[in-house]
């Protein structure tokens, strides 16, 4: 603290405390000077932490209470009206138990905002250049939010196979170049598509292997024992299969890479894995532990989840969907006319 109020005079030091488990939820807005027409609400699966560029994330959400899109319904407006904004407004929040917190308020378009306008059928970057020439919400016949039926599910496109040596755990810094967008009347079947449009394909069975840090075991159990009733079978490495098997799953130990061989990197490599989820603990030294599954999962092109929430979303997907349906975006739109 005498370092930094040394180098920084008169300025402010600022602290930051991290949100654990925590949902992020991002929130577009347009606002004419007076009135506020929400654009979307955007659930991200992954949690807090993740950078929201390559976070997946639901329209309209999936898990979020109606008491709780109130409330940031309520917060978004008043903040738009506060910070007299005119034109685009994206709004980045995180909700811990039930808490609605901040995290950052952007007067000027997001990159989710193609995203939204393809998902409600609304152009908002139409609408907000309308608002900032003089034309009113009200005049432009937009009156209020459009929230569809159906789900859109934005997923990130990300260039690891292109750079040797990059490890594909995902976190605060933004790592994808793209987006792809998935539709569907559950949001299982949306995600489902999200997935596929990324080039990511998840096999309908086979083995899955689980190794999460110790935080992530007793909620593990969840997402395993899903993967488990559709037929998948288990492998683990040792602390999560004990963690697995003490909650009744059938479960097979395997060798990490430093516990010797065969172990997970030779399953991989042999084609015996399906997918894969892994997290870890936030030190260099598990990351770089770990750091080699990873790559063998990705040169051999198997399915990699390193949260827990994407590994659940996944889950969720193989479970509700039976066959995909294809939509064309005119006729969705027409549903929400």
């Amino acid at each position: 603290m005498h370092e930094a109020v040394k180098v920084s005079n008169d300025s402010p030091v600022l602290l930051d405390r991290f949100l654990n488990d925590a949902t992020e939820v991002d929130v577009d807005a347009v606002c004419d000077g007076t009135d506020v027409v929400i654009g979307g609400i955007m659930e991200h699966i992954e949690q807090a932490g993740v950078h929201s560029g390559d976070s997946a994330c639901s329209l309209p959400p999936f898990s979020l209470s109606p008491a709780i899109q109130d409330e940031l319904r309520r917060q978004t407006v008043l903040m738009a009206k506060a910070l007299n904004v005119c034109g685009l407004m994206n709004v980045q929040f995180a909700i811990q138990d039930g808490m609605v917190y901040v995290l950052e308020v952007n007067p000027r378009a997001s990159r989710t905002v193609p995203y939204v306008s393809k998902a409600t059928g609304r152009p908002l970057a139409k609408i907000a250049a309308r608002c900032m020439v003089g034309q009113t919400l009200k005049q432009q016949s937009i009156t209020g939010e459009i929230v569809p039926k159906y789900f859109s599910v934005k997923e990130a496109v990300f260039p690891f196979i292109k750079f040797p040596g990059v490890d594909t755990i995902l976190g605060p810094e933004m790592k994808s170049t793209g987006e792809v967008m998935g539709v569907g009347e559950t949001f299982g079947e949306a995600f489902i598509k999200s997935q596929l449009a990324a080039g990511i394909k998840l096999p309908p069975r086979g083995n899955v292997f689980i190794s999460v840090k110790n935080a992530d075991k007793p909620r593990a159990v969840e997402t395993a024992k899903m993967l488990s009733n559709l037929g998948y079978r288990l492998v683990a490495t040792r602390g999560t299969a004990a963690t697995l098997a003490a909650a009744g799953l059938p479960v097979t130990p395997v060798n990490k890479v430093a516990e010797g061989r065969p172990h997970i990197v030779d399953m991989i490599v042999n084609d015996e894995i399906a997918f894969m989820v892994n997290t870890v603990e936030e030190k260099r030294s598990a990351i770089q532990d770990s750091y080699v599954i990873r790559r063998a999962a990705l040169n051999d092109e198997v399915p990699t989840y390193t949260t827990l929430a994407g590994a659940r979303a996944a889950a969720i997907g193989l479970a509700g969907v039976q066959a995909l349906a294809p939509y064309s975006i005119q006729s969705l739109h027409r549903r929400l006319a």
